[in-house]
């Protein structure tokens, strides 16, 4: 096993130079004899000749020496790069002080008179070489802090006031663009500093000097080749014995490269990284000081939120790049309807940079295709409004996309302080109101708030809250509304009407169906429906004996999924019933709006059995050539037609086409929301035989529509025949009427 043994340090070298053979050989026995190393030169130029070949650590000179005395030596040795630092000490045998000043001006560490008592000499040689070691630590850490400061573009300086004035470091002129030897002062660098900063920076010197205060401050300064950079000054003041303050001492650095990237990081946190408009966290605080100018002036400001029609059809349809490229483009536009003002972030909190609160009025960017605009001064509540209406003049103009022009529209929400709240929260929030009661009138406008706008806005989220529940506590049903053939009076199969039964009352349809749309809980209401018309199917077979098929209405949407067969399939497994007995209608705008992806679905659904019909049919505005190239068993003639029979002549001319059209193309047609005797009358004239609509009955669920159907099967004739037609109760019509189970 080894041990590391500590290593001795070398002994000291010497270099000993002396003209006296005896003081020389008797001087370097000492020094041997105690742990020197001592290399002999008797004269100054045998000295200069032994320092070119090997560097010691101490050198002790002679003062008088024939030739090169000691003082030429030790002046020829200070001129020698890498001997600066080599202590030196002088020998002689004179003590007055001529002597002793002339051999420090020659560069002598050190001065000794000649004597033989060694330990002395020893002594002074130890302690020589102690400091020199020592100095040459400090100049190593010195010249590592200088290459610190340089690399952090750092450098020191002191102030005294008077003579001295400021004394800066070579590293601090480097900093300031200065040669190192430069002549620099106060003056001089507050000549430097930007003019727009001159008289704040010489503000802030006599504050801290009047008041003996630490200086901490960023400045922009011009430096001599005209380059622009940002310097950071700290200093501290210094005092006396007496407590009075002698000076200050500090450092300045060069922060221009973090202040860049400080900038950029503001930037992203207060700016939209898209658009370059000032995004929600900036939009908040300068709402927020608009609020207090606006409490401390008395004047009113608004905040308007602008939400961009249709933006989400572009952005599937075109892409995101594209999507990307309008929303700049719309951000442009609205920015030019205000006074927008970039350069004010969080940052510039101090009242003597917010000189006006003018300068907070902005555009900028919520989010996804949301933008809001501050208006942080109004002399009228209408020239809100007036804002508001150029914003929808300058997006009302095409904006050209991939050499495209395209049309997009906007909804603008206004709010007023302080009749529509009295905190950004509530601005924003009534805002979003008054945007959506837009949405909801058909978008391209703009709307003020009102107090009743917020109540619908609650009912309606109230409304949205409890239709996710109703499916789990069973609050849908169907309603059924059956089909008649007039030519035989028979029922032909039914109509599944969804109704939602909320609190012991009936919700409309046209409250709750457009809210499922828009959520997309018409999905899985739409799989409930399926399920649950098969299941009354499968009742009415067993219970009452009858043969009925049910139109089931879903959305184009519901036609797009993959599993709609699968669904369809499963529900009739599951009650065991046929495809068949299961009839899908789909609107005509609901069609046209997706035909491609529909297409594959249609056909499958006909391959098992599931005949398909047209809704609303005649008010898509479409080609018709879909009629001949879809598996589309039925059409249905929209109510808002059959509501004018009989009034107008273009009602009818558009049913006599319908039905013409449907004949040809060997379809159904099937006439909806017949209500009066006259409509009956005029579609069976113009031969349309089969309908539906309160004229008949109105929607009963699966129990009342078998008991009515039993009821009028017993009735002598059928409520809405004339006396002259077969009646309910004759033998030969009671087969055709109702088609029954065996």
């Amino acid at each position: 096993m080894t041990t590391d043994v500590p290593t001795d340090p070398l002994p000291p070298r010497v270099l000993l130079v002396d003209d006296d053979e005896v003081s020389l050989v008797l001087t370097a026995t000492a020094l041997a004899s105690r742990g020197f190393v001592v290399r002999e030169a008797a004269s100054g130029e045998a000295a200069l000749q032994a320092l070119a070949e090997e560097l010691p650590d101490v050198v002790v000179l002679d003062a008088v020496m024939p030739g090169m005395d000691g003082f030429a030596v030790c002046r020829h040795l200070r001129q020698v790069p890498g001997f600066e630092m080599v202590p030196v000490l002088m020998l002689t045998g004179l003590d007055d002080e001529a002597s002793i000043e002339r051999a420090y001006q020659a560069g002598a560490t050190d001065f000794f008179v000649k004597t033989n008592q060694w330990s002395l000499l020893v002594g002074r040689l130890r302690y020589l070489l102690r400091s020199a070691r020592i100095s040459h630590e400090l100049a190593r850490s010195r010249s590592k802090l200088a290459r610190a400061q340089d690399l952090a573009r750092m450098g020191s300086f002191d102030w005294r006031p008077g003579s001295e004035g400021l004394v800066m470091s070579p590293e601090a002129l480097r900093v300031v663009g200065q040669r190192p030897q430069a002549s620099f002062g106060l003056r001089s660098l507050l000549h430097m500093v930007a003019p727009v900063e001159r008289s704040a920076a010489t503000n802030l010197l006599r504050q801290v000097l009047h008041h003996s205060t630490v200086l901490d401050t960023d400045v922009s300064v011009v430096l001599g080749d005209g380059r622009q950079r940002v310097l950071h000054i700290e200093a501290e003041p210094e005092f006396n014995e007496l407590g009075q303050v002698s000076g200050y001492s500090g450092i300045v650095q060069d922060v221009t490269d973090r202040r860049i990237i400080e900038d950029k990081i503001k930037h992203l946190a207060n700016f939209d990284a898209l658009t370059g408009l000032p995004n929600r966290r900036q939009l908040i605080w300068r709402a927020e000081r608009a609020l207090e100018q606006a409490r401390r002036h008395g004047h009113g400001c608004a905040l308007l939120l602008i939400d961009l029609d249709r933006f989400k059809v572009i952005n599937d349809t075109l892409g995101h790049a594209v999507g990307d490229e309008l929303l700049v483009e719309c951000g442009r536009r609205l920015r030019s309807c205000v006074r927008h003002s970039e350069q004010l972030t969080e940052l510039a909190m101090d009242t003597t940079v917010l000189r006006s609160h003018r300068s907070l009025e902005a555009v900028g960017r919520l989010g996804g295709d949301e933008f809001v605009a501050l208006l942080p001064e109004l002399d009228h509540e209408h020239d809100a409004d007036q804002v508001a209406q150029r914003m929808l003049e300058v997006m009302r103009e095409p904006v050209v996309l991939g050499g495209s022009e395209y049309f997009v529209t906007a909804s603008v929400g206004v709010a007023l302080y302080p009749r529509d709240g009295a905190s950004v929260v509530d601005l924003l929030r009534n805002a979003d109101v008054a945007m959506y009661s837009v949405k909801a009138a058909g978008r391209n406008g703009m709307q003020a708030y009102q107090p009743h706008l917020a109540g619908k806005g609650r009912e309606r989220l109230a409304l949205e809250s409890a239709l996710h529940k109703a499916m789990e506590r069973g609050e849908l049903v169907l309603h059924y509304q059956p089909k008649i053939d007039l030519r035989s009076h028979r029922v032909v199969g039914v109509e599944a009407l969804m109704r939602w039964q909320r609190n012991g009352e009936l919700v409309a349809p046209s409250e709750f169906i457009p809210l499922a749309e828009e959520t997309g809980l018409i999905l899985p209401m739409s799989d409930w429906a399926l399920r649950e018309a098969a299941r009354q199917i499968r009742e009415w077979r067993d219970v009452d004996g009858l043969d009925l098929s049910v139109a089931v209405n879903l959305p184009s949407r519901v036609f797009e999924r993959a599993d709609l067969v699968s669904t369809i399939r499963q529900a009739a497994t599951v009650h065991g019933i046929p495809p068949r007995t299961l009839e899908l209608e789909i609107t005509e705008t609901g069609l046209m709006k997706d035909l491609q992806v529909v297409i594959p679905a249609l056909l499958q659904l006909n391959q098992l059995g599931v005949e398909i019909s047209i809704d609303d049919f005649g008010t898509g505005y479409s080609s018709l050539a879909y009629l001949t190239s879809l598996p589309i068993s039925e059409v249905k003639i929209d109510r808002s037609f059959v509501r004018e029979l009989g009034i107008t002549e273009q009602s009818s001319a558009v049913v006599t086409a319908v039905i013409a059209l449907a004949r040809s193309l060997g379809l159904r047609v099937i006439a909806e929301g017949v209500e009066t005797q006259r409509q009956m009358t005029v579609l069976s004239r113009l031969g349309c035989h089969l309908m539906q609509g309160f004229f008949f009955t109105r929607p009963l669920v699966g129990r009342e529509l078998a008991r009515w159907l039993a009821r009028i099967t017993q009735a002598p004739h059928v409520p809405w025949a004339s006396p002259q037609e077969v009646s309910w109760g004759s033998p030969e019509a009671l087969t055709p009427r109702i088609a029954r189970t065996r």
